[in-house]
């Protein structure tokens, strides 16, 4: 990659594939469904970080082994070898050739393609930073925890280079902390239940802008109990009006948008002249 997020967000909104691009017998969080959303045009890949009983770093979201390895064994609980030898299940439940990737592996596909959003930082802060200093993805890569003041430390003193976004409930209370710290801070990751809340706010929003932050919106659906943007979320944009979804939190001012249906989306923004900057 020859240019930064922030020059990139520029340009454009930025749309961030969750876990790459799935369904049918393609599972999440797979090489496959990486190359999928590249091909797709996602500008970021989200990717998940378990790490397992020997330390080593597998691509894979912690807690899912039931559903999506069809196994009752967490990936913490074993070594390496035994990770080695699992296999993903398709929609159907269906065992798959798709084993669990390496980070290293995973890192290597994407490098040069696109972003990477790599969730779960707080998993393994070191062996992580270590992994992108490694491949030379110190600027390619967005890296994430929750907005606690133990991760900014850690941040601070293991990872002060690579591009950092703390992930804000509704309210922010930490960007004007994060500005003093010796971090590469560049915007954040909101949730918020309502439009109400003041992460939904424009002036929130032109605010960030101003200091140069960018932020991030969800669009998707993990559990329909969990409001993530005030209902502007894929499932609307899909089954409803698109425009009371992406065209939604793009006209808000986002920058950028995690999806799991990422062709769908580049469509509706380019169709509808709203993916990039005037």
């Amino acid at each position: 990659m020859k240019t930064t997020i922030q020059e990139a967000a520029k340009q454009r909104i930025l749309l961030a594939a969750h876990r790459g691009v799935s369904g049918g017998n393609i599972p999440c969080n797979t090489l496959a469904a990486y190359e999928i959303a590249l091909r797709q045009g996602a500008d970021i890949v989200e990717i998940d970080v378990s790490v397992t009983k020997d330390h080593q770093l597998y691509v894979f979201h912690p807690g899912m082994e039931p559903s999506h390895l069809r196994s009752q064994n967490y990936l913490k609980d074993l070594c390496a070898e035994e990770v080695d030898a699992l296999r993903f299940v398709n929609q159907d439940g269906v065992y798959t050739t798709d084993i669990v990737s390496r980070l290293d592996d995973v890192l290597a596909l994407i490098k040069g393609r696109a972003f990477v959003n790599i969730d779960k930082f707080w998993t393994a802060i070191p062996e992580i930073t270590d992994a992108v200093r490694r491949h030379g993805m110190q600027n390619d890569v967005i890296v994430k925890t929750s907005a606690d003041t133990k991760w900014f430390d850690m941040v601070e003193e293991i990872a002060p280079d690579l591009p950092y976004m703390p992930i804000i409930s509704d309210t922010d209370n930490c960007t004007e902390a994060l500005l003093k710290r010796k971090i590469n801070f560049i915007g954040a990751e909101v949730l918020f239940k309502t439009e109400d809340a003041q992460t939904a706010q424009q002036e929130y929003i032109a605010d960030m802008h101003k200091k140069g932050l960018l932020l991030w919106a969800n669009a998707i659906v993990y559990n329909y109990k969990a409001v993530l943007t005030g209902g502007h979320s894929d499932d609307v944009s899909l089954t409803k009006n698109p425009d009371d979804g992406w065209g939604w939190l793009a006209d808000r001012g986002y920058d950028i948008i995690q999806t799991d249906w990422t062709l769908a989306a580049k469509l509706y923004l380019d169709e509808n002249n709203k993916r990039f900057r005037s």
